[in-house]
């Protein structure tokens, strides 16, 4: 299993943190005032309608006079018709709220995903991410529309029935009154307990997400491997976990509510009592009785609102943090304002600017150190002229890899500098050199879709001619037109569909589509077979053509024609020349080359 863990968050409710969110949400600033108004026009609603029934009551049935009866009737209506306008009101714009905050915070974050550097998805996995983007911005859509602005209506629904109760008894006022520091005292209790408990069922979720998304990602390898049972076996102790904080988070909310309602029934008798007292002694009127006992209703509603929103809020900031942590993580790698300005950035480009790139390379004293503190290359020096083809030959582990993530600008020397045409290329911004690129991954990605969508990605102003060009330089044609559907043949998710070799040259078919200066073969041949091997050595050579080059190889056959190839070891160059020219030295890539000849020649004997 995964051994990622998520930032701890410890804090209790904080007002900066929602105010952060807010501030990211303040493009719907509109329809949060709507939906205020509408839970304003709500609150003075319902605190005027127990006064039609004290009116009623002092005036109809006491009084026995119905001269107001029709004037009565008109404003009771259309108070009613005022209730019915402003709940219509506030349904309508908090939905739209809630599904405009929903797509602003996803907006953002896969935003903010496109811009963080290579180092972010090395270390975080799919799972937690996907629940940021799904589970936690759905959460706080829903906080935000209706538990927050419900708050409104809470609080000025309260002030108004105070006032309106000061000005009939204020010692009936003060009995309502008295019990709120109680509840104040309660939810301060219980808010801590939620908070910390929400916290761990977020973090949990993330973890069955994650593991539900390897489960799946890993199935072929779960098969192979026989780990059904072991996966099960893990995925239930997840489950069990979720479970158990699950049920004490209803435990807490059970035992909060039942305490509220018993004290609003506690204060609906005592002024009961109290009202009755002062009404036999001729204080006030029974109305005015039957109103303190609606308000005395009333009033606990919207303390419970204020509870059961408190409750959904300490839940929600869980999904907050997250989600506010991620939309605020800074990449590692940040254009400077002068190479944004000039060249744009990787969501909003500027290609009128982008100079010509021609891929003369030089790393001039480059060191560079993982955040882990492992330091891979010091001190490390390399020429690599225009259109050179440099292949890169050495142990897991010794640089290689390295090496090229720091010439496509994934990561940034940690001193030292790198050079494209004798200019620094952080004064470049990243889409200008990664958009001069094309990799080619042992593993290609291709996305489920058809072939022609597949191909181009690469360029996708492409048009099907350009397209089909593309995959006739890398020898990619005759296979695709053998197929039903030829270029529209749907690949499946992943590449499903088709075979490993066939994917290959579809990946180099797309990295050729945009005509990049710089083209990276990582390990590009090394899981395919040695016939669809010469095949796609034959795409290689044709498109690498005249491109800076590098190529990082397992078969050290499919790197003889290389201009240079350099022996990495240990961050270090150790040997570097042509193939011939390291035979000849009868070195370190002597000694690996004829070893692997050696082995595949007696494998081809054998028939192995």
């Amino acid at each position: 299993m995964n051994e990622f863990e998520e930032q701890e968050y410890s804090k209790e409710f904080e007002f900066s943190l929602w105010k952060k969110l807010f501030f990211h949400l303040r493009e719907h600033k509109n329809l949060v005032i709507k939906v205020a108004i509408c839970f304003l026009g709500l609150a003075v609603v319902e605190t005027v309608m127990p006064m039609f029934s004290q009116y009623a009551i002092d005036t109809f049935i006491v009084g026995g006079s119905l001269e107001t009866l029709p004037s009565f009737l008109s404003l009771y209506f259309f108070f009613i018709f005022l209730f019915s306008f402003f709940v219509f009101g506030f349904v309508m714009n908090a939905g739209k709220l809630e599904g405009s905050v929903t797509h602003t915070i996803r907006k953002k974050a896969f935003a903010r995903l496109q811009e963080l550097s290579y180092s972010f998805f090395d270390t975080t996995p799919v799972g937690y991410i996907t629940a940021r983007l799904t589970s936690d911005a759905q959460r706080l859509g829903g906080t935000i529309a209706w538990a927050l602005l419900e708050m409104v209506w809470s609080i000025a629904i309260m002030i108004f029935m105070i006032i309106v109760m000061l000005f009939h008894s204020p010692f009936l006022t003060l009995l309502v009154v008295l019990t709120m520091p109680i509840l104040y005292l309660l939810t301060r209790f219980f808010r801590k307990l939620m908070l910390t408990n929400q916290r761990l069922i977020r973090k949990q979720n993330s973890k069955i997400t994650a593991a539900f998304a390897e489960g799946i990602n890993a199935a072929r390898t779960t098969k192979t491997l026989i780990r059904e049972q072991k996966n099960y076996e893990e995925f239930s102790d997840l489950t069990s976990g979720m479970r158990k904080l699950s049920i004490r988070a209803t435990v807490l909310s059970a035992a909060f509510y039942p305490i509220i309602v018993l004290i609003a029934n506690i204060v609906t008798g005592l002024v009961l009592w109290h009202g009755g007292v002062q009404f036999l002694d001729g204080e006030i009127s029974i109305g005015t009785v039957s109103l303190f006992l609606s308000y005395g209703v009333l009033m606990f509603e919207p303390i419970q609102q204020i509870a059961r929103v408190f409750s959904e809020v300490q839940s929600a900031q869980a999904s907050a943090e997250r989600t506010v942590a991620l939309i605020e993580t800074e990449p590692d790698i940040i254009d400077s304002e002068e190479a944004i300005e000039k060249y744009g950035s990787l969501l909003a480009p500027k290609q009128e600017n982008w100079p010509i790139i021609k891929g003369d390379i030089k790393f001039e004293n480059v060191s560079f150190s993982y955040k882990t503190g492992e330091t891979v290359l010091e001190n490390f020096n390399l020429h690599i002229k225009a259109g050179e083809k440099i292949a890169l030959v050495g142990e897991t582990g010794s640089g290689k890899s390295t090496i090229i993530n720091l010439v496509c600008h994934f990561y940034e020397p940690t001193s030292g500098r790198i050079l494209i045409d004798d200019i620094d290329y952080t004064e470049y911004s990243q889409i200008l050199v990664q958009s001069n690129l094309g990799y080619v991954l042992q593993a290609p990605h291709l996305f489920n879709g058809t072939i022609m969508e597949n191909i181009r990605y690469g360029k996708l102003e492409a048009t099907d001619e350009e397209v089909k060009k593309a995959a006739e330089i890398v020898n990619a044609t005759n296979f695709i037109e053998q197929l039903e559907h030829g270029f529209n043949t749907q690949v499946g998710e992943g590449g499903s569909k088709i075979s490993t070799g066939e994917k290959q040259l579809i990946s180099f078919a797309r990295a050729i589509l945009k005509n990049p200066k710089i083209f990276v073969l990582d390990e590009a041949t090394s899981s395919i077979d040695t016939v669809t091997e010469q095949i796609i050595q034959k795409a290689v050579d044709k498109t690498l053509e005249g491109r800076t080059s590098f190529i990082v190889a397992h078969r050290l056959s499919t790197i003889r024609s290389s201009d240079r190839i350099l022996v990495i070891k240990k961050g270090k160059i150790l040997e570097q020349g042509s193939h011939k020219e390291l035979l000849k030295e009868k070195g370190y890539y002597y000694d690996l080359y004829t070893n692997q000849f050696t082995k595949e020649e007696s494998e081809k004997i054998l028939g192995l």
